[in-house]
C-alpha cells in the first residue's frame, strides 16, 4: 500500500532566508490583495522555523504597502507559499496564491532580468505541483533564455521531461544541473532517472548522496530520505526503509510523511491496527489526501464497509478541492476508482484524459494496463505494459498481464 501520489521530484525552486531579521509588519493592514498565510499545526511549527516565516511574510507585505511597482517582495511572498504548501499540505490555498503574487511580480514594467528569471522559475515549479506539465515546460523553457547557468531551472526541466515521458531529454538535463550544481537537488534528480531505468541500487546511491547533502532539519532533506526509504523498500529492503523513516522523525519530528511511511511497513506485515492508529497520526498533522487514501485501504481488507464510504467520501471532496485550486487529479482519480472502489470504467476515463495529455509517460501507461486488464482486454492492457516498461522501469504489478515484451527483450 503506497502513497497513490508518483514521486515527482519537484523541490521547491526557492531561496527563502530563514535566518532573516524581523521587520515592522505597521503598514500590512494596507495590503488586501495577497493571500493569507495560514496558522500551522503546532505539531510542524519546527521550533523557530515558523516564526522567521512569519517574520519574511510580514517583511515582504509591509515592504509591498511601502514601495511602488514593488517585484521582489512578491517573490519573497511566492517562496513562502511554494514552503508552506510542501510543510502543512494547504495546496489548494498555497499554490493558487503563489501564482498570484508572481503574475502581479511578472506584470510590473520595472522588473529585472534576474527578478523575472526566478518568478519563472518559481512559477514553473508551481506547475509542476499541479500536474500541468505542458505549461510547466513551455515556462521553463522561457525563463531558461534568461539564464543558462542557473542549476534549478535545469531541475524544472527535468521534471517536466519526465512527466512527459521524454526521458532522453530528461536525462540532458540532469546532466547540465548536475554540472553546475551537484547537491541535494540534482542528486535525488539523477536517482529518480536511474529508477524509471530499472537501476535500484544505483538510484539508492545517488539519493543517498542527495541526503548527504542536506541538512538534517529541513523538510527538503526529509522528502530525501523519504524517498530513499521508499526505494530501500523496492529494493525489498524493508528494514533499511524503517532506519530511514525512524531518522526522519529523529531529525524534524512529527513529519508526517515519514509517520505515514512506517504505516505502510506496517500494513504489509499485516499489523493493520497498527497502521490505522500511524495513519490517524499523520492525519492529524496534515490534511493529505493520500494518508486518507492509505487508511480506506485498511478499511476496505477489514470489509468495514460504512467507514469506507464515509472516508471515501471525504477524498472525493478533497480531490474536487484540488481540481477547484488548478490541479490536475486525473491520475489520482484514477487510481481511486481502480483499487478502492473497483469501477473500471471511471477509472479508465480519468486515465485516457491524462493518456491524451502525455502519452509517453510510463506511469500513465502503467495505469492504463492494469485498467484494461480489470477489463479483460488483454491487447490493450499488454500494449500498454509494454510501453510503460520501454525504460526498463521495475512495474512488478504489470508480471500479471500476459506476454509483455520485457526491456532486456528489446
Amino acid at each position: 500500500m503506497k502513497r497513490i501520489y508518483p514521486l515527482v521530484l519537484v523541490f521547491a525552486l526557492m531561496s527563502l532566508c530563514f535566518a532573516c531579521d524581523t521587520t515592522n509588519n505597521s503598514n500590512t493592514s494596507q495590503i488586501t490583495d495577497v493571500p493569507a498565510l495560514l496558522d500551522r499545526n503546532s505539531k510542524i511549527q519546527n521550533g523557530k522555523e515558523w516564526e522567521n516565516v512569519q517574520n519574511i511574510y510580514a517583511a515582504a507585505l509591509s515592504n509591498i504597502s511601502s514601495q511602488q511597482n514593488a517585484v521582489e517582495p512578491y517573490i519573497k511572498l511566492a517562496e513562502v507559499y511554494i514552503h508552506e504548501a510542501r510543510v502543512t499540505g494547504e495546496h489548494g490555498h498555497y499554490y493558487p496564491g503563489a501564482l498570484q503574487v508572481l503574475e502581479q511580480a511578472l506584470a510590473v514594467p520595472a522588473i529585472s532580468q534576474d527578478q523575472k528569471f526566478r518568478a519563472l522559475s518559481h512559477k514553473a515549479s508551481v506547475m509542476l505541483s499541479q500536474h500541468e506539465f505542458v505549461q510547466a515546460l513551455a515556462i521553463a523553457k522561457e525563463a531558461i533564455h534568461l539564464n543558462r547557468h542557473n542549476a534549478q531551472i535545469y531541475g524544472a526541466l527535468v521534471d517536466a521531461y519526465v512527466e512527459l515521458g521524454d526521458y532522453e531529454n530528461a536525462i540532458k538535463m540532469a546532466d547540465q544541473m548536475i554540472r553546475i550544481r551537484p547537491d541535494l537537488r540534482s542528486y535525488s534528480r539523477v536517482s529518480y532517472l536511474r529508477e524509471i531505468h530499472g537501476d535500484i541500487n544505483g538510484a539508492i546511491k545517488a539519493m543517498e548522496m542527495a541526503v548527504d547533502a542536506g541538512f538534517p532539519s529541513d523538510e527538503q532533506t526529509a522528502w530525501a530520505r523519504l524517498t530513499l526509504g521508499e526505494l530501500y523498500e523496492k529494493a525489498a529492503k524493508p528494514k533499511q526503509a524503517e532506519m530511514q523513516y525512524q531518522t526522519i522523525l529523529q531529525e524534524r519530528e512529527n513529519y508526517p510523511f515519514a509517520v505515514a511511511a512506517l504505516a505502510n511497513l506496517e500494513f504489509e506485515k499485516g499489523n493493520l491496527e497498527k497502521a490505522e492508529a500511524l495513519l490517524n497520526e499523520a492525519i492529524e498533522i496534515i490534511p493529505e489526501v493520500g494518508f486518507y487514501e492509505q487508511l480506506a485501504a485498511i478499511y476496505k481488507v477489514e470489509k468495514r464497509e460504512d467507514e469506507l464510504k464515509g472516508i471515501v467520501a471525504e477524498i472525493m471532496l478533497m480531490l474536487e478541492d484540488d481540481v477547484q485550486s488548478g490541479h490536475n487529479m486525473n491520475l489520482e482519480y484514477a487510481q481511486l476508482y481502480l483499487d478502492l472502489l473497483e469501477n473500471y470504467d471511471d477509472a479508465l476515463s480519468y486515465a485516457a484524459d491524462e493518456y491524451a495529455k502525455r502519452p509517453k509517460n510510463i506511469d500513465v501507461n502503467r495505469m492504463l494496463a492494469l485498467i484494461y486488464h480489470q477489463q479483460s482486454q488483454t491487447d490493450k492492457a499488454i500494449a500498454h505494459a509494454e510501453k510503460a516498461q520501454r525504460t526498463g522501469a521495475l512495474f512488478p504489478e504489470l508480471g500479471q498481464i500476459n506476454a509483455p515484451m520485457s526491456y532486456q527483450e528489446k
